[in-house]
């Protein structure tokens, strides 16, 4: 047969001198405050960093090249750029607001489809859909 299992008292004075020669590493150095904080700061200094845009002004600039690509569009005829362009007018959104100018898209879109005066005054990208025309019957009870 083989050996008999370690007795508990073994096990326990095994673990105990285990943990007292890990615990007592020749080699274990606290590391300093100073280290971890300059680790964050360093990032920023880097100069690749300091030349990036805002994020504000990267969506303002994508909000003006929409407008400028959609107005583009609405003039060539293009009904539905013809509505959003009226909604980007009538919100002031990637250009000043003017809503005579929105109304003006507006009425222009509106000859091809009547119902586009439903979203006139819609943030710019909402069409007219399903739960509008629910909304218009629940108005007329």
């Amino acid at each position: 047969m083989g050996k008999p299992p370690p007795s508990a008292t073994k096990l326990r004075d095994l673990a105990k001198v285990t943990s007292e020669k890990i615990g007592s590493s020749k080699f274990h150095k606290p590391r300093s405050k100073a280290r971890i904080s300059s680790e964050f700061v360093k990032p920023m200094e880097d100069p690749d960093r300091r030349n990036r845009v805002p994020l504000a002004a990267m969506v303002s600039s994508c909000v003006r090249r929409w407008f400028q690509d959609t107005l583009k569009e609405a003039k060539a005829g293009d009904f539905g750029m013809q509505v959003l362009v009226g909604q980007m007018y009538y919100s002031g959104y990637g250009v000043p607001r003017d809503v005579n100018k929105g109304r003006i898209w507006i009425t222009r879109a509106s000859k091809a489809r009547a119902s586009v005066w439903r979203v006139s005054n819609k943030h710019p990208g909402y069409n007219a859909s399903d739960s509008d025309s629910d909304e218009l019957k629940g108005d007329s009870k």
